[in-house]
C-alpha cells in the first residue's frame, strides 16, 4: 500500500481558506497536511516545502499569533499567503503597517521582470520603475501574463522588505503584493492564490510545488486503500453507529465503513427530523434499500425537533439544539436496541468545510456551528468516541471516493444538503434587526448604485457572512433595477466591498418595485406550517430547474423563507450557487426566461409577496443564509 505522507506543510494561522490551500495542493496529487504555528520542527523536518496561511490578526500587534521561528531555518521553499506574508516579511527584518486604503475583492496585479543588468534597484518595499523588455519572471509567475486578476482581503501591508528580498509584483494599493528572496525560495503574496477569484491562482500553486519537488502520488484510488486501514485501527473490536441523512456526505461514508467492517459492524440510522424536502424521508428509504443495506434503518423523530427548536430565532442556538437532539435520539436508539454505549462509536459523515466553519482550526473565526460541531460532539471526540472518515476531504474528493466504491451517480452527484435541513432555511424574527445610521446607509447604497443603474436599500434583518478572515453577521442590501448579471455582480461586489453593514446583495425579482417603509420583518418562528409552504416552494424550484436541464452545473441551490413582508405574507429567496468544494463560490446565473417561470410559479402559491435572487459570492457571504 503506497504510505500517503505528508509533503507539504500549511502552517495555520486562522484563515478561513486554510484548507483550501491544502485542497488545491492535493488536486496536484500532492499530499498536505495542515499544523499549528507553533509545530516542533521534528514533526515537519520532511517537508519538502512550507506555507503560511492567511489569517485576521495584525503581526505588529497583540493579537499576533506565535510560531516557531525555526521553520524559517528548514532550508526549504516557503510561501506566505497574506497574514503569512507580512509574518515572513516581519520576521526576516522587513515592517509592516496599517494601509491607508485596504483592499477587499479583485485587483490587478502587475508582474515585474527582473532585469538582466546591474542596475541598481529601487528602495526596499517600492516596485522598481519601467521593466526591462527582455526581463524575466519570478519562477513562481511562470506561464502567467504580465497583468493577472487576483482576490484581496487586507488592511495591513509589507512597507519594507528584508534584505535580499525583491517585489516581484504589485497593485495599484499594494506595492510589493508579492515578493521573493529567489536564492532561499523564500515567496510572499499579499492575496489569495487559493481562492477560485483568482483565475490563475493554481497555477501559482502548481508552480511552487514543481520548486518543491514534490511527489505526485495523493489519488483516490490510494486514500481508499489507506482510509479503509486507519478505520480498522481505529475502531479495534468496537462497531460503529452511522448517522445518514441520505446526503453524498454520510452516505459515502456509510458505504465505506461497510466496506472496511462488513454490514454486521454497522448500523445505520437516518434520523427524519422534521426538516427534509418534500417526499425526502420515503426517499432516501428506497435508495439505501436499492444498495442492499438491510444495515440501514429510519426513526421519525420531527416532533421531538420541532418542540426542541420552538420559540427559539437565534441562528446558532438553532444548530446547537438540533445537533443536541440527533445525539439524545441516538442514544434513545441505542438504548431501545440494548446496545453497550461504550461498545460502539458514532459515525458521521463531516467533511472538511463543515470543521472549518466551525472554528476548525485553533486561530480560525467561527464563521457557524455545523450540527456535527456542537458542544455534546466535541465532547464525545475528545473522548475518542466519533468516527469521521471523510473529515480530510473535500466534496468534490468526496464523490471521486463515491466513484471508487461504485455507488451510483444520482447519489454522488446530490446536491448538498445541511444537516439540520430547512430549518436553517427558515428564517426566523421576533422584530426587525435595528441598523445604526440606516438612512446614511440607503443613501450611500443609491450614490454607489447610480454607476450600475439600479436602486437599493437595506433590510432589517442579518445573515451569516465572511469578510477577509473574520466571521460577519450583517444585513443584506437589496437591488432594484438593472437584471444584467454583469451589472448585478458589479453592484453586488460595490455594496459589500464599500458599506460596512452589508454583507450580502439580494436583486427584487417580483414586484417589480418595492417602497422600503412598506417593507416590514414579521415576527416568525420555526413551525410546520412554515417549513411546509417552504417544502412547496422548494419542490417547485427544483422541479422547474430539472425540466429546464439547468441544474448539473450548479452545485447547490438553496430557497430561503424570509419574514421580509409586504401585504402580511412573506418573501422566498433562491440562492444558486457555483462551486467546487464550498470554500468559495458564485452566484449562478440562471438563464432568464427559466429564472421568469420559477417566478410566475411561486407566486402562485399563498402567503408569498416577493421573490429575491442572491447574487452575492463567498466571499462575502455564506452560501446558507444561516
Amino acid at each position: 500500500m503506497v504510505s500517503l505522507k505528508p509533503q507539504i506543510y500549511i502552517l495555520d494561522f486562522g484563515s478561513q481558506y486554510t484548507h483550501l490551500i491544502a485542497r488545491r495542493i492535493r488536486q496536484l496529487n500532492v499530499y498536505s497536511e495542515i499544523k499549528l504555528p507553533t509545530v516542533s520542527i521534528d514533526e515537519i523536518k520532511d517537508a519538502k516545502g512550507i506555507i503560511l496561511s492567511g489569517g485576521p490578526a495584525s503581526v505588529y500587534d497583540k493579537t499576533a499569533i506565535k510560531y516557531n521561528p525555526e521553520i524559517f531555518k528548514l532550508n526549504v521553499p516557503i510561501l506566505g499567503l497574506c497574514y503569512g506574508q507580512q509574518l515572513m516579511a516581519q520576521a526576516l527584518g522587513g515592517k509592516v503597517s496599517p494601509g491607508e486604503v485596504k483592499e477587499y475583492g479583485f485587483a490587478e496585479l502587475e508582474i515585474e521582470k527582473k532585469k538582466t543588468s546591474n542596475k541598481k534597484q529601487g528602495k526596499k518595499g517600492s516596485r522598481k520603475g519601467k521593466k526591462a523588455e527582455n526581463g524575466k519572471k519570478s519562477i513562481l509567475f511562470a506561464g502567467l501574463k504580465d497583468t493577472e486578476i487576483v482576490w484581496m482581503s487586507h488592511g495591513d501591508y509589507v512597507s519594507k522588505l528584508p534584505k535580499g528580498f525583491e517585489a516581484i509584483g504589485g497593485t495599484k494599493d499594494c506595492k510589493a503584493a508579492a515578493f521573493e528572496n529567489r536564492k532561499e525560495k523564500m515567496y510572499g503574496l499579499q492575496f489569495h492564490p487559493e481562492v477560485t477569484h483568482t483565475p490563475n491562482g493554481m497555477k501559482i500553486i502548481e508552480n511552487f510545488v514543481k520548486i518543491c519537488k514534490a511527489k505526485k502520488n495523493w489519488t483516490m484510488h490510494n486514500y481508499l486503500k489507506q482510509a479503509i486501514e486507519e478505520i480498522r485501527q481505529k475502531v479495534g473490536k468496537r462497531n460503529v453507529f452511522m448517522l445518514i441523512s441520505g446526503g453524498v456526505d454520510s452516505t459515502v461514508a456509510f458505504s465505506l465503513l461497510n466496506k472496511a467492517l462488513g454490514s454486521s459492524r454497522v448500523y445505520g440510522l437516518n434520523i427524519d427530523n422534521g426538516f427534509l424536502r418534500l417526499n425526502e424521508a420515503e426517499w432516501i428509504v428506497k435508495k439505501m434499500r436499492s444498495l442492499g443495506y438491510a444495515n440501514f434503518h429510519q426513526v421519525d423523530a420531527g416532533y421531538e425537533f420541532l418542540d426542541a427548536v420552538r420559540g427559539i430565532t437565534d441562528p446558532e442556538q438553532k444548530r446547537k439544539i438540533i445537533g443536541k437532539v440527533f445525539i439524545e435520539v441516538q442514544r434513545k436508539v441505542l438504548q431501545s436496541l440494548k446496545l453497550n454505549h461504550d461498545d460502539w462509536l458514532l459515525g458521521q459523515g463531516t467533511i472538511y468545510p463543515d470543521t472549518i466553519e466551525t472554528q476548525g482550526t485553533k486561530h480560525a473565526d467561527l464563521i457557524k456551528t455545523h450540527h456535527n460541531r456542537v458542544e455534546i460532539i466535541q465532547k464525545m471526540i475528545k473522548e475518542g468516541k466519533v468516527i469521521e472518515p471523510l473529515m480530510h476531504l473535500y466534496k468534490d474528493e468526496v464523490r471521486e471516493l463515491g466513484k471508487e466504491l461504485k455507488l451510483p451517480d444520482e447519489l454522488i452527484w446530490r446536491q448538498p444538503f445541511p444537516g439540520p435541513g430547512l430549518a436553517v432555511r427558515v428564517l426566523c424574527a421576533k422584530k426587525a434587526s435595528s441598523i445604526k445610521n440606516i438612512n446614511k446607509v440607503n443613501k450611500t447604497l443609491n450614490v454607489i448604485g447610480r454607476f450600475h443603474e439600479v436602486t437599493g436599500f437595506v433590510v432589517p434583518i442579518k445573515s451569516v457572512g465572511v469578510q477577509g478572515d473574520n466571521r460577519t453577521y450583517r444585513h443584506p442590501a437589496v437591488i432594484i433595477g438593472n437584471s444584467s448579471w454583469d451589472t448585478l455582480f458589479k453592484a453586488s461586489g460595490d455594496f459589500t466591498n464599500k458599506i460596512r453593514e452589508i454583507n450580502r446583495a439580494i436583486f427584487l425579482l417580483y414586484p417589480g418595485k418595492i417602497d422600503p417603509k412598506r417593507v416590514k420583518i414579521k415576527e416568525t418562528y420555526l413551525t410546520k406550517q412554515r417549513l411546509d409552504l417552504l417544502r412547496k416552494v422548494t419542490e417547485i424550484v427544483d422541479m422547474t430547474v430539472k425540466q429546464k436541464r439547468v441544474g448539473r452545473r450548479i452545485w447547490q441551490f438553496p430557497v430561503v423563507l424570509a419574514p421580509i413582508s409586504l401585504k402580511g405574507g412573506e418573501s422566498i429567496i433562491l440562492r444558486p450557487v457555483y462551486s467546487k468544494e464550498a470554500m468559495t463560490a458564485e452566484f449562478a446565473k440562471i438563464p432568464w426566461p427559466v429564472v421568469k417561470l420559477i417566478v410566475k410559479k411561486i407566486m402562485n402559491v399563498k402567503g408569498i409577496d416577493a421573490v429575491f435572487y442572491d447574487v452575492t459570492n463567498k466571499p462575502p457571504a455564506t452560501i446558507e443564509w444561516e
